[in-house]
């Protein structure tokens, strides 16, 4: 056996004779010189580890022509984007694991035109000299809110952490006990107030606080004008508008807070408002002026793609006729059931058809989630299409749409594959493609 594994190593050629050979030329034709080596390196240590377990092998296995196919097949899975295009049948509207919020047309043009050439991101044309990063945001999200002045970092997190350490680095902040809450990735308030160099002070109870348990720690919105104190409010996700008039529930309106009296209002781009991940404040200009000037908010800004994304955005919600439909989320959150219902209608027999025999599909009513920490517990009514089989469990048949290209990704619920079409909004989607390049759009 020693002798036999001697003889195999002896057999593997050495990295130049791999890439000097004919099959290397349309290898190095793709990728660079030293990228190939390093891939002919990797396969010939596995080869080598293979030998050495006694593993056997196929005629030519061994052969530059064979390891070649192996480095080839390798730099085609690597070649791969690891972020591909998904379809969300999940039911989750605002699935955090899928990215969140589907950007406006709108702001995917302008994240191409802004990412394709030089912007004048920082320079006054005008003037000829250097601008303000923010200008264009700030302008929007003033005439959106009422506030004084805006400013824009990268998440809801950072805008809260700024805001913590500029208002209230080594002082006290009150908190209402149930504001203490954990958002994603395990990060919890508490954590990330500790990180601003703030103090915790609790107040109240997990279901219920009082004005007058701010009064005696001395606290919120009137009770902070009273003392002086200035008042943060982060409301997480954050609507621009007051999507109650579509029938949703009450989620609080940022130009609302400003009106009532709140020195700084935080919230997400990427939520409710629905656009790039952003974290924005508004408020006094003298607050909103130091969040600026603090050294941390050069570490938490945003680059030009996600301000030109932001920009188009906020733009639809300040200008379009019909904002709801122009931005995806919004369009998700306000379909009828009748609209969804017509879309399935054609959709059933053409699914049926691409899934073949022992399938069974029915049209189901149930609820979808808007998630991703903006309203996480409220549901929309929605249809669903049922998808069964007679020799396949759910989790099969999930795992079955999981492997389309590009894959589409539903919901079990008691013992059954649900695709959720409330936020389908072209049901070729919902077709699976089983072979083939996986599509990308």
């Amino acid at each position: 056996m020693a002798e036999r594994t001697k003889n195999l190593l002896r057999e593997l050629p050495s990295v130049d004779r791999l890439l000097n050979h004919a099959e290397s030329g349309p290898l190095l034709a793709r990728f660079s010189r030293d990228y190939v080596t390093q891939k002919c390196r990797e396969v010939l240590d596995e080869l080598r580890r293979a030998i050495q377990d006694g593993n056997t092998f196929k005629d030519g296995d061994l052969k530059e022509d064979g390891i070649l196919e192996r480095v080839r097949r390798r730099a085609d899975v690597e070649a791969e984007p690891k972020l591909v295009r998904v379809i969300n049948a999940t039911g989750t509207i605002l699935h955090t694991n899928l990215g969140r919020a589907l950007l406006p047309r709108a702001a995917i043009e302008a994240v191409c035109r802004v990412g394709g050439s030089p912007v004048n991101l920082e320079y006054d044309l005008a003037e000829g000299k250097r601008g303000k990063r923010e200008e264009a945001i700030e302008e929007l999200l003033l005439d959106l809110t009422g506030a004084e002045a805006a400013t824009v970092v990268n998440n809801n997190a950072a805008a809260v952490l700024l805001g913590l350490n500029t208002l209230a680095e080594g002082k006290e902040v009150v908190v209402s006990r149930g504001e203490l809450i954990e958002i994603g990735g395990s990060f919890r308030i508490p954590e990330i107030m500790a990180k601003s160099g703030a103090i915790l002070k609790e107040v109240g109870s997990t279901n219920r606080t009082h004005p007058q348990d701010y009064e005696k720690a001395i606290g919120k919105v009137a009770i902070g004008k009273k003392h002086k104190i200035p008042v943060m409010e982060d409301l997480g996700s954050g609507a621009l508008i007051d999507i109650s008039q579509y029938g949703l529930p009450k989620e609080p309106v940022v130009a609302e807070r400003i009106r009532m009296g709140a020195d700084i209002v935080t919230f997400s781009g990427d939520k409710i408002l629905g656009g790039p991940q952003a974290g924005l404040a508004v408020g006094k200009k003298t607050w909103i002026g130091r969040m600026n000037k603090n050294p941390l908010q050069r570490a938490l800004r945003c680059g030009k793609l996600t301000l030109g994304a932001l920009e188009a955005t906020l733009r639809l919600y300040r200008q379009s006729f019909d904002v709801a439909k122009e931005i995806p989320t919004l369009r998700a959150f306000t379909r009828t059931l009748a609209e969804i219902e017509e879309m399935a209608g054609p959709l059933l027999p053409r699914l049926e058809r691409a899934l073949g025999n022992g399938f069974r599909l029915s049209l189901g009513d149930s609820v979808s989630q808007i998630g991703s920490g903006a309203l996480p517990t409220e549901e929309i009514p929605t249809k669903v299409i049922v998808v069964e089989h007679s020799g396949m469990s759910a989790e099969r048949v999930a795992k079955r749409f999981r492997e389309a290209n590009p894959p589409i990704l539903g919901r079990i619920k008691d013992n059954r594959f649900l695709l959720d079409l409330r936020a389908i909004f072209d049901p070729d989607d919902l077709i699976p493609n089983f072979g083939g390049a996986r599509e990308q759009r």
